[in-house]
């Protein structure tokens, strides 16, 4: 055994009784589940409801529990996700960010002491992310800069889909170095006048996730705090994949929810149908029947990945650097596949369901639409055309799927 493996930390987050676990959170996430339809309906921003996740130590769940945290695998993370996401689907998009950056964090625990980090999340530090630029920025290029004024490092730049920065105090901000040209990772405290967030976000769904522009000018970030990107976890991509797959499966579940309730006291009745009470005709309840299947599907689909990612995050911790890559490889076909399963069986569930009940289910005072509004712009992210492509480049020539992509600007057409 070498002088490095004997520094390898004992203490992983491989698991804990998800029960116990869920029990802690479950009465936050009914409490949340209250104030859905009236923050949708007003597009309000849920900064209570992840306050309470915050005070309830909700981001820590991840952590090792020898640091404070739940110890949790990453099946058992996104089942939690998933049932959030049925409560209100937008706050588990919200903490996209912030779980990513846990994951990081974790991951380089198997070579240098992340307990500062741990100490936070565990206190109830959130963290955000900005990394996507629009405007003339090209494919490859970075135009948020990290650069040297005076005595202190600085970030300047504006970041658009920066979900979860304004409920955050620290933000993972994507950007280049002046001095190097080397990409990194800025961690950011959101508690100074260079940073500034707007919500801003103009979507037909997902509105209310935080996911609008950051200006960072002359922001301040500490030395140790901006990370070589090459140093990111692997597995990432898929990581932030099964984020919207559970907020997909989560609206699922939200939907069956609301669309049982509606049918279970709806009093008035079709002539064409096949009882004297919607509750007992036959075709309404294969409705919601065959949306249960749906949406148990997209579910399974998510936790089966998320076992590959825990796969991938115990095989960072081992000595077989093939094994390793193996198990990425895994982790990103397997988000990949799981959604193209979910995106149609989620899609076509929050859709059909609109079949049990009749037009008065379209009034904007019930909300229902908000479960395939929310999940038609979950699924938007990564488009699942170009997965599938890549799913059978790999199942026809066994190319490795890519496991970091940008959007931006692209050559002129002739």
């Amino acid at each position: 055994m070498t002088a490095h493996q004997h520094q390898l930390p004992a203490a992983l987050s491989n698991g804990t009784d998800y029960e116990s676990l869920a029990a802690r959170f479950r009465p936050i996430f009914a409490r949340i589940a209250e104030g859905t339809v009236e923050r949708e309906r007003n597009r309000a921003l849920p900064y209570e409801p992840i306050e309470w996740l915050k005070k309830a130590g909700f981001g820590a769940v991840r952590v090792p529990q020898e640091f404070g945290g739940a110890g949790a695998s990453l099946p058992q993370l996104f089942q939690l996700l998933i049932e959030l996401a049925a409560a209100d689907s937008n706050v588990p998009q919200a903490l996209r960010g912030h779980f990513a950056f846990v994951e990081d964090r974790l991951n380089a625990h198997a070579g240098q002491s992340q307990e500062t980090w741990f100490k936070r999340f565990v206190a109830g530090d959130l963290v955000g992310c900005a990394w996507t630029e629009v405007g003339a920025v090209k494919i490859g290029d970075v135009i948020t800069r990290v650069s040297r004024k005076g005595e202190q490092w600085v970030v300047n730049g504006t970041k658009y889909y920066s979900t979860g920065s304004i409920f955050s105090d620290w933000i993972d901000l994507f950007a280049r170095r002046d001095d190097n040209g080397q990409d990194v990772i800025a961690a950011i405290s959101t508690r100074q006048p260079g940073v500034k967030q707007s919500d801003d976000w103009d979507g037909f769904g997902q509105r209310t996730t935080g996911s609008g522009t950051s200006v960072f000018e002359d922001a301040v970030v500490e030395e140790e705090n901006i990370i070589d990107f090459a140093s990111r976890f692997k597995y990432q991509t898929a990581f932030y994949q099964l984020v919207l797959l559970a907020v997909l499966a989560g609206s699922g579940r939200g939907a069956l929810r609301d669309f049982s309730a509606e049918v279970g006291k709806r009093t008035r009745v079709f002539s064409t149908g096949n009882a004297a009470a919607v509750n007992q005709d036959p075709q309404v309840l294969q409705v919601i029947g065959k949306a249960s299947g749906q949406v148990y599907a997209a579910e399974a689909a998510t936790l089966r990945a998320a076992a590959a990612a825990q796969r991938a995050y115990l095989a960072h911790f081992g000595a077989d650097a093939e094994a390793e890559r193996q198990a990425n490889i895994a982790a990103e076909l397997e988000s990949a596949q799981a959604q193209v399963a979910s995106v149609e069986l989620v899609l076509r569930a929050t859709s059909d369901l609109f079949n049990a009940l009749g037009a008065s289910a379209t009034s904007v005072a019930k909300q229902l639409d908000r479960h395939w509004r929310n999940a038609r712009t979950a699924s938007s992210h990564n488009p699942v055309i170009y997965k599938e492509r890549i799913i059978g480049d790999w199942h026809v020539n066994g190319t490795e799927p890519p496991y970091v992509w940008q959007i931006g600007g692209g050559a002129k057409q002739s």
